[in-house]
């Protein structure tokens, strides 16, 4: 297996333990508790919480792919409501109590899922942060014993170490981040893509704007569909955010990796049938 072959396989097995925290109810609900006014709230303050107290245009840079303003609503005044690392603290015991939940005891407290937890430590401490700023406040962070809680922290490190990643080849390809919203739509094959959850809300002119440049560009045709060009920019950059994202696995021998594989599996399994929900 070569190394973007296994970070997909491995995007691939914990992304729904990450989905958790966007999809099940556990996370919403602490932070509501703690007093966020609305979702987006409980949103900005927890995931933003490890760059520390920046402005909103650093959480903006970052996290890339939201429009002009939205993180400004929310930061720092979320923030100023409750501390982000309260905030981030009620964030990762609620999606821990998602993934407990949603496994059963049984899984939850297996040898599997205490060495799964271990290896994907391992690999979420173990790449370079060099040009990964979301990934690097993670890394500043204490790493959870209980292992459930170390599964879903250090599969959520990779997911923003692989993001981190995802943005500089959306970069370098010249993407923007609603341009991007769009081509993801049309990879799940929703359309027209002006729909999709991430931009629907945009201003009509907005979104007008961003189509009209992806046609200028030839990643999409009239109708709104893909082009043959905008199918191969899209494979490209899942390629390279592959490539990117390899690192961490270096930390793990072949065999470690095998095992790891084998240990997520069936939590992975269990996780999708339930939507992550």
């Amino acid at each position: 297996m070569t190394a973007t072959t296994t970070a997909r396989r491995m995007f691939e097995l914990l992304e729904p333990i990450c989905l958790v925290t966007y999809l099940a109810g556990e996370s919403a609900e602490e932070l509501t508790a703690l007093g966020h006014r609305t979702y987006w709230d409980g949103y900005f303050a927890s995931r933003a919480a490890p760059l520390g107290r920046v402005p909103a245009e650093v959480v903006d840079a970052a996290f890339y792919s939201f429009a002009d303003g939205e993180v400004a609503r929310h930061i720092p005044s979320a923030w100023e409501t409750v501390p982000p690392e309260t905030s981030f603290a009620s964030w990762r015991r609620g999606s821990a109590a998602s993934v407990r939940r949603i496994l059963g005891d049984g899984l939850a407290d297996s040898p599997g899922l205490a060495r799964a937890a271990d290896l994907v430590t391992v690999a979420a401490t173990s790449a370079p942060v060099q040009g990964r700023v979301l990934y690097a406040g993670w890394r500043a962070l204490p790493v959870p014993s209980d292992p459930v809680t170390r599964l879903w922290h250090s599969a959520t490190m990779l997911r923003e170490h692989r993001g981190d990643g995802h943005v500089a080849v959306l970069l370098g390809t010249g993407i923007g981040g609603a341009e991007a919203h769009v081509l993801s739509a049309l990879e799940m094959g929703i359309h027209p893509p002006e729909s999709f959850g991430r931009i629907h809300h945009l201003p009509r002119e907005r979104l007008v704007e961003v189509m009209d440049g992806l046609r200028e560009r030839g990643l999409v045709d009239a109708g709104g569909h893909f082009t043959d060009a905008g199918r191969e920019t899209k494979q490209r950059i899942e390629d390279l955010t592959d490539e990117l994202a390899a690192a961490p696995y270096d930390a793990l021998s072949p065999a470690e990796l095998d095992e790891l594989f084998a240990a997520l599996e069936p939590l992975t399994a269990r996780l999708v049938a339930a939507g992550s929900r």
